[in-house]
């Protein structure tokens, strides 16, 4: 015993050394460690940051962590060093929400780093690095940015996270699909591919995030810096609308809520709970301010939209369809409810920002699987926003009322890099007539698979204001906004199979303040 507490501080003083990966050290302390899924920040506004962790000892074993409550240590540091404590306390651990401990530490400056960790018994958990959010009337010089999404398990190695990581951004936005709801249970990348074991109940899907948080790369992109973050479908389960799946089960909304409160026990939300314990309808949807340089709208596209348009009998789920399918044409169908489209409409409206990142899961630019020639031409995925195009409209419309500065749409989803200009009519090119109100960048998969390259090629053939495609590389984006104009870079590993994956820049691409549109550096 006595050995295996000196490895655990061990391991905590490497990791505050300075960001080091924490799995290899956690597991090397035997599986009686209760910090093995990591530590992570999130949530950052000017004078706080949300701080997380699970006590669990064993990835793969729940009942390795006893069903009592934990009184939990918790500190925040000045330095890495920890030898000026900015704050510090105590948090509970409880059983019925999985061990988790979400502690939500007020009263930091603004715009400055800290350190934290957690502490049980003698365990010392690693060090984290976090960040405040600037002062609400400042203009910071520059923001960097991680923007990442889709991380199938069974699809490859976290090196991407391991990139993510070294390149020391102040913040990471995850765009969803943290975890996907099936695959076999096991601790190396990558296993088989075969759908088996899906989640259902919350045991399943706490099973699960266990499974994805064990990995050294995805803990160390934790560490880095604080995330913001909003789900996608595989959270839940595949191409979810609302209250409905793919079964069409009777009883989806009981497997929606086990998956929503695995979601929040395993993230550092700041949450509020419309009815105490009730995670089936929680509100994600949230605002972000980095000073008056950039505000945050992030989206939740699952929880209130319509149905899919069209689908096939006796199923939920999308499909391709043709501009022949009424419902598209549809103004009562929504992608967003109308409460969040009024909230972020409003969010526009009083947006001093000299940027306003629309941080949601899909890609909104047009994407048609056949040449559209005539208005009536094209074919269309339903899941995304192409399946919900007078929605589109008028998100479109309210942010040409708002006059918001310079909006920049952020996605995923699709594993697939893409370069965008946003205009009212798609089938039209941009004029006076039609102008690129906003720019969208959407980001590829840090594992996840897509289509063979030469058919995104002709789908920009197909979509013009598409500027750019890259779908057989797995990695994130990385962003410098700044403000006189925002760079986007694709970073794109060179075998996502392969731990110790190299990385390579694949495009660069630039947007002035007050010039919508991609242009490629």
């Amino acid at each position: 015993m006595h050995a295996q507490r000196r490895q655990f501080l061990h391991a905590a003083a490497l990791a505050a050394g300075g960001i080091a990966l924490p799995g290899a050290h956690a597991r090397a302390a035997g599986t009686s460690y209760p910090f093995s899924l990591g530590v992570a920040s999130g949530s950052p506004l000017p004078d706080s940051v949300v701080l997380w962790t699970r006590i669990l000892n064993d990835p793969l074993n729940a009942a390795s962590t006893p069903a009592v409550a934990f009184s939990v240590r918790w500190e925040v540091a000045h330095d890495q060093a920890f030898t000026r404590i900015a704050a510090r306390g105590t948090a509970s651990a409880l059983p019925a929400l999985a061990h988790s401990v979400h502690v939500d530490v007020r009263g930091l400056e603004p715009a400055r780093w800290y350190w934290y960790r957690f502490m049980l018994g003698d365990a010392v958990s690693p060090a984290g690095r976090t960040r405040t959010a600037p002062a609400p009337d400042s203009m910071p010089g520059a923001l960097k940015l991680a923007v990442a999404s889709c991380q199938h398990w069974e699809f490859g190695s976290y090196a991407a996270h391991r990139h993510l990581a070294a390149a020391a951004p102040d913040l990471v936005a995850f765009l969803g699909d943290y975890i996907y709801e099936w695959g076999p249970y096991r601790l190396t990348h990558p296993a088989s591919a075969l759908r088996t074991a899906e989640s259902f109940s919350l045991a399943e899907y706490r099973a699960r995030y266990a499974q994805y948080k064990s990995d050294a790369d995805l803990q160390g992109a934790h560490l880095a810096a604080p995330w913001i973050v909003t789900w996608d479908d595989h959270e839940v389960g595949n191409d979810y609308a609302a209250d409905r799946d793919e079964r069409l089960a009777a009883d989806f909304a009981l497997r929606r809520a086990a998956a929503y409160q695995a979601f929040y026990e395993h993230m550092p939300l700041r949450l509020a709970l419309a009815r105490p314990g009730d995670y089936g309808a929680m509100r994600m949807y949230q605002r972000y301010d980095w000073g008056r340089l950039a505000r945050f709208h992030v989206l939740d596209d699952r929880q209130y939209r319509a149905a899919h348009a069209c689908g096939p009998a006796g199923r939920g789920g999308s499909s391709s369809v043709t501009r022949a399918c009424a419902a598209l044409r549809d103004p009562g169908r929504t992608m967003l409810g109308r409460e969040q489209e009024a909230w972020l409409a409003e969010g526009l409206d009083s947006s001093r920002a000299r940027w306003n990142l629309i941080a949601q899961q899909t890609p909104m630019a047009q994407s048609s699987q056949l040449p559209v020639l005539k208005p009536a031409d094209g074919r269309f995925w339903t899941d995304g926003w192409d399946g919900y195009p007078v929605a589109r409209q008028r998100l479109f419309d309210a942010l040409g009322k708002s006059g918001a500065a310079n909006p920049v749409v952020l996605a995923g989803d699709v594993h697939t890099f893409y370069a965008s200009d946003l205009q009212r009519d798609f089938n039209r090119p941009a004029s006076k007539s039609n102008p690129v109100i906003a720019t969208e960048f959407c980001g590829t998969s840090v594992t996840s698979s897509s289509r063979p390259q030469a058919r995104t090629l002709q789908y920009l053939e197909m979509n013009r204001h598409t500027r750019y495609g890259r779908s057989d590389k797995r990695g994130f984006m990385l962003m410098e906004v700044r403000p006189e104009k925002t760079t986007t870079v694709f970073v794109g590993l060179d075998d996502v199979r392969n731990a110790q994956s190299g990385k390579a820049t694949l495009a660069t691409f630039e947007v002035a303040s007050g010039k919508p549109g991609a242009r490629q550096v």
